[in-house]
């Protein structure tokens, strides 16, 4: 029988939270360009009979330093050093470094999601079909897959590592004050309840946002959009969707009639404090939430419920991903093999029931569908079997989402492009229109065929 603590999901959650480094306005980041890099490697994954194979891996997860231990008693032909570069930041900027010096790159690294595309397009990555990586592709949640498959080519540059459907966190002490009985299922009935929150005190908001990128892209794709698309030699950005256009509105009204709190920051000591005493009421995120608010939010205990995420329209079933990431093989290693079979063991094996007991939100339907899973309780949920929402939301995700081969670099601005408008100057869709100017622009400057 399975097992499942109570830090079911704070793994995932620190993922993100070094994520939302990398995705702010003043992200170091470089992007990944679009040098060749060679994918003739070898693949043999030996140095020989009888010889011990040395594997780098650079990745940021706590649990891996468990998988690697137990993976190097199962596998004693192969050695892994893993090494913490510093969160996916710093993972990037080391990579992007080694790469253009053309040595000291590892094996296998930690990819965001959101960040495959910019290493597997420019060939960085190792394409894993040739492993029989495509047989896995019923393992995983069809948003997660979809994050390491690119959908021109059908190519596969990652496993899934975890994964974050979003879902709706909220304060039901609140929401009941202010006399919201229900958790809103349509974007119309969030408003309102926003509406009837912002009654009830000057500190009072339904939730909170101050500009994040990886939050916008994760409620265009909820709203059926597909703003950015890869082609075999093209790129296409289109942010004027209906989809996107959409919550630009939504959003927009949240914003110009001060329903939502736009000066405090996600991750901050003040924002948890808000979740905590109530006065901040909701968040729509990942499904890695929930250690988060256990551990720094603990005087709103027994007071959080799980919901699915609201969507535009009453009876749709739609959802997104935000956040999560993958592990992926760099085309340069020369133990592909070797290399291939510890990403298999960490993201399809025995690794995996060690993330989950570690406390990673997994990507695998199969544990998603665990009983013991699924009704796993927490008090500070009020004893709900929060995990039966969540696995519901990996279910409803959208598929047909892309990313840009340069996201990277595209939510290092956003902030810069929709910083006015949360000081009440200008519009989500002009600012909108403006970050896909300059990504336009960027894009071709950097060797790819945006919008031609």
């Amino acid at each position: 029988m399975k097992k499942f603590h109570r830090a079911v999901t704070i793994v995932a959650a620190s993922t993100l939270l070094l994520a939302a480094a990398a995705c702010s306005g003043d992200s170091d980041d470089a992007p990944a360009g679009t040098d060749d890099v060679s994918t003739t490697a070898p693949a043999d994954g030996s140095t020989g009979s009888g010889e011990l194979t040395e594997l780098t891996v650079w990745a940021w997860e706590p649990t891996l330093t468990a998988v690697v231990e137990q993976f190097e008693k199962d596998n004693p032909d192969i050695s892994i050093n893993l090494e913490n570069a510093g969160g996916a930041a710093d993972t990037y900027t080391k990579l992007d470094n080694a790469i253009a010096a053309g040595s000291g790159a590892p094996d296998i690294a930690q990819i965001e999601y959101y960040a495959v595309a910019q290493y597997a397009i420019p060939g960085r990555l190792a394409d894993l079909t040739e492993f029989g990586a495509a047989d896995l592709a019923d393992t995983y949640t069809p948003g997660t897959w979809n994050s390491v498959t690119l959908a021109n080519s059908g190519k596969i540059y990652g496993l899934p590592v975890d994964s974050g459907p979003m879902a709706l966190f909220y304060n039901k002490a609140t929401f009941d004050q202010a006399g919201v009985t229900a958790p809103p299922t349509t974007w119309d009935e969030f408003y309102e309840a926003a509406k009837a929150i912002r009654a009830l005190g000057d500190n009072y908001y339904i939730t909170s946002d101050n500009g994040d990128a990886g939050m916008a892209t994760s409620m265009m794709w909820l709203a059926g959009a597909t703003p950015f698309q890869i082609g075999d030699n093209t790129v296409t950005i289109d942010l004027g969707q209906e989809g996107v256009l959409t919550f630009a509105e939504f959003w927009q009204k949240l914003i110009s009639e001060d329903l939502i709190n736009t000066q405090i920051s996600g991750w901050s000591d003040d924002w948890f404090r808000a979740l905590g005493d109530g006065t901040l009421a909701s968040l729509v995120t990942g499904a890695w939430m929930p250690a988060n608010l256990i551990g720094s939010s603990p005087d709103a205990s027994g007071d959080f419920r799980v919901a699915a995420a609201p969507v535009p329209v009453a009876g749709q079933k739609a959802n997104a991903e935000n956040g999560g990431s993958s592990i992926a093989m760099l085309a340069s290693s020369e133990k592909q093999e070797a290399a291939y079979r510890f990403l298999e063991y960490v993201s399809a094996g025995d690794g995996i029931q060690i993330r989950v007991d570690g406390g990673n939100f997994p990507a695998t339907t199969a544990d998603l569908n665990n009983p013991d899973f699924l009704a796993y309780t927490d008090e500070y949920f009020g004893g709900q079997a929060y995990n039966e929402v969540l696995a519901q939301a990996a279910a409803d995700v959208l598929p047909g989402w892309s990313y840009l081969p340069f996201q990277v670099y595209a939510n290092s601005i956003f902030g810069d492009k929709v910083g006015p408008v949360y000081e009440g100057n200008g519009t989500l869709a002009d600012a909108y229109a403006s970050w896909q100017t300059d990504l336009v622009a960027y894009g071709n400057e950097n060797g790819f065929n945006v919008n031609q």
